[in-house]
């Protein structure tokens, strides 16, 4: 892991969790198949993939609405 792409990675995603669990998911769907979202240099780790990816600003995340819940359900 390059810690030059965490700290970068980390300019767009300040939370930490977060950001691990951006990475863990991309890092899965990358070992499933899924095409890189940019050009992987020979022999990079899939993880400094992904963390390229959230660096260059190419994914996201939102957080859901908290449920709240019906007044009429009780």
């Amino acid at each position: 892991m390059n810690i030059e792409l965490i700290n970068a990675a980390k300019v767009r995603i300040q939370s930490v969790p977060v950001l691990v669990n951006m990475v863990s998911q991309r890092v899965r769907q990358l070992n499933n198949g899924d095409r890189p979202l940019v050009k992987p240099a020979v022999g990079e780790e899939k993880v400094d993939v992904a963390l390229r990816e959230i660096a260059d600003g190419l994914l996201s995340y939102e957080v859901a609405a908290e449920a709240t819940p019906d007044p009429m359900s009780f």
